[in-house]
């Protein structure tokens, strides 16, 4: 009797169930408030006033698909376009590789390594505006390191950030700056891989190079697929330093899309165009991050768990 109103008791376990159910909820409302207030709402809000002109002051008047057609017609959306898709397929590449490397040789075991670690990684950290301004006076024409390098070397002074077909290169070269963050991630992985590969290669005679090509990399490859990933994301969201350094220009070389869309919506006023603006980069990167698992996830090699 005393087992079967035990098993029929609906309090006390109904009443755990609740307080386990509304310590889940405490400790998860966080992400839930995020989620809804961060994202899910402002994203509906931008589907809305993809549909609508609204300049901030008078209420959001509906125009229908007038704001994509306009995208077709708009030769800034295309030059900006151009420009962040230039500095993507320059600046990824040369960044996993460098980064790659830096990795490579902060994963030797030397007196000091420490510290040539932390003082690659201490770029990755420093503000966006800090330096944005340091790289702002490395270009200058007229005092900049870079010049001052050059003259050193005998070459001509390079406009850096006055001449177009110079200052998006200026922008990719600062991009390296802060590959501190790409090579932990890359020195993590290197250090993960178990050294009993490397010794086994090395009683089969295999090389530094036979290592680094059939051992290393392959087994790397999960590292390298994912900061290819956060690369791609990355670089079409740059903002900062083409909207501190040269604002875009000159003559809208520097135009990347972010600072293109928030031109539109925060100087222009065209809050539904700027929403159009920004739905057309999240199917963009979506496209291209589908385009990267299809076609480049099948060459990632993933150890055998089991």
């Amino acid at each position: 009797m005393a087992t079967s109103n035990l098993f029929f008791n609906p309090l006390r376990p109904k009443t755990n169930l609740q307080r386990r159910t509304v310590t889940g909820y405490l400790f998860i409302s966080p992400f839930i408030l995020g989620f809804l207030l961060w994202f899910l709402i402002p994203a509906l809000t931008a589907v809305w006033l993809t549909f609508t002109d609204w300049n901030l002051i008078r209420p959001p008047r509906y125009v229908g698909l007038d704001n994509i057609l306009q995208l077709g017609r708009d030769t800034l959306f295309w030059q900006s376009l151009k420009v962040t898709t230039i500095f993507t397929l320059a600046s990824v590449p040369v960044g996993l590789v460098v980064s790659f490397l830096l990795a490579l040789l902060m994963n030797t075991r030397v007196r000091g390594i420490s510290l040539f670690r932390t003082i690659y990684y201490l770029p990755s950290i420093v503000p966006a505006v800090a330096s944005a301004v340091l790289w702002a006076w490395i270009f200058n024409t007229d005092f900049g390191l870079a010049n001052v390098v050059l003259t050193a070397l005998g070459l001509p002074k390079i406009q850096w950030l006055q001449d177009p077909s110079w200052a998006l290169p200026a922008l990719i070269i600062m991009s390296l700056w802060g590959l501190g963050a790409t090579m932990v991630i890359y020195l993590a992985g290197l250090q993960g891989i178990p050294t009993v590969f490397y010794e086994a290669a090395e009683i089969d005679g295999a090389g530094r190079w036979a290592q680094l090509r059939h051992i290393t990399i392959p087994l790397m490859s999960p590292v390298i697929f994912f900061n290819l990933i956060i690369g791609i994301i990355g670089t079409f969201q740059v903002f900062t330093a083409g909207f501190l350094i040269t604002d875009g220009g000159p003559q809208n070389s520097t135009l990347f899309y972010v600072l293109y869309l928030y031109r539109n919506g925060f100087e222009f006023l065209k809050m539904g165009y700027s929403a159009a603006l920004a739905w057309v980069l999240f199917f963009i990167i979506m496209a291209l991050t589908l385009f990267v698992f299809k076609y480049v996830g099948g060459l990632v090699h993933y150890e055998d768990t089991q």
